[in-house]
């Protein structure tokens, strides 16, 4: 892995294990071009919630060239595919604002590298808006980074607050994606 990648984890060794029998490996990717978070959930048949397994960030150059870091990206994903072995992937969708257009197109750069790699593993792909995601957890799809950190912490019984926002961004969109699958695993 050409970038470097920070973790917490619940269960670090978790990591090489493929998910439990009867469940579900959601990994929820936060993209990004300068950072990206990531993380992996497991959620069981007749679990009443996912259980997070690991969540990180990857760094990327930033003073790199958009191609550059659109293939470290693409190298790091790899790898972390390869260690979490997911059979889901749940990804934000892009938002877009008339005065951030420009941050709209590169974040889809980051985007595509994300859903190229989960389509060439034939993964499931949940894309969720970011107000779904938000909602989901908080009550509010306008919630605040700070909301969001506070809600994942409590939720994923955490220490403390995940930081940087993009790691709880990441476990907040793989619960909303293993959430959705609640009512659709057999009991």
């Amino acid at each position: 892995m050409d970038g470097i990648r920070s973790q917490t984890s619940s269960e670090a060794s978790a990591r090489h294990r493929p998910p439990p029998p009867s469940s579900v490996r959601v990994l929820g990717i936060d993209p990004g071009l300068h950072l990206a978070g990531y993380a992996c959930v497991d959620l069981g048949s007749g679990d009443p919630e996912p259980t997070l397994v690991e969540a990180g960030v990857l760094r990327l150059r930033s003073k790199a060239s958009l191609a550059y870091r659109l293939g470290q990206l693409h190298d790091d994903l790899e790898e972390l595919l390869d260690e979490l072995r997911p059979q889901r992937m749940a990804v934000e969708q892009v938002f877009s604002h008339p005065s951030y257009a420009r941050t709209a197109i590169l974040l889809g750069h980051a985007r595509g590298v994300v859903l190229l790699a989960a389509q060439r593993r034939a993964l499931a792909i949940d894309e969720i808006v970011p107000a779904a995601v938000k909602k989901s957890l908080t009550g509010n799809g306008r919630a605040t980074k700070l909301q969001m950190q506070t809600a994942v912490m409590g939720q994923c019984g955490l220490a403390e607050p995940p930081d940087p926002p993009d790691v709880a961004d990441a476990i907040a969109i793989a619960l909303c994606g293993a959430r959705r699958l609640l009512f659709s695993l057999p009991a």
